[in-house]
């Protein structure tokens, strides 16, 4: 099942740097859920990445994501190679990014009881800030019968986590959140 509301890719020059990077074992035509969504942001491609990557701030500003836990990797920032844990559409997920060039390009596999995943976002700057798109693939029986139960529940998650990144993006880079020193 694709649900795919949102427009195609840019045409032009952009369009082959605009195309999802996917693995053999993702491409959409041989996924049986594939979801696409993308959102103008009036912000620059730095800010909206300096979000994106802070995966440990996820759960304040995105609902649909909880107890982002890394595994390896430095928190509080993805980067090439970080594994972590989190909760997403009441699922909890293993995942690896497997695709980082700032501020253009991130990706991540999602492992999971019954889901397997590749999620990416593209980045690219545009005349009032830059255009985010992102896409994910998902095979295996909880993902087949998400899909045929939810049919557009996955499309309305992203569509709420670009939303929320539209506007938190604008107001700055996110801070730096230290943990808690020792009490007393």
């Amino acid at each position: 099942m694709s649900s795919n509301p949102g427009r195609p890719p840019a045409g032009g020059r952009n369009a082959t740097e605009a195309a999802i990077r996917w693995p053999a074992a993702f491409e959409p035509s041989r996924s049986p859920v594939h979801v696409r969504n993308e959102i103008e942001i009036a912000a620059s491609a730095g800010r909206v990445w300096a979000w994106l990557v802070r995966a440990e701030r996820w759960p304040e500003w995105y609902a649909n994501s909880r107890d982002v836990r890394f595994l390896a990797g430095r928190p509080p920032d993805l980067a090439p190679g970080t594994r972590f844990r989190w909760r997403t559409f009441g699922v909890r997920i293993s995942s690896r990014v497997l695709e980082f060039e700032p501020p253009h390009r991130l990706a991540w596999d999602a492992r999971g009881i019954g889901v397997l995943a590749y999620h990416a976002w593209l980045v690219q700057e545009s005349p009032g800030g830059c255009r985010v798109l992102t896409e994910e693939t998902q095979r295996g029986w909880l993902a087949r019968l998400g899909a045929r139960l939810m049919p557009a529940r996955m499309w309305r998650g992203h569509q709420l986590w670009l939303e929320s990144l539209r506007e938190r993006a604008p107001a700055g880079a996110p801070d730096r959140v230290e943990p808690p020193g020792p009490i007393g």
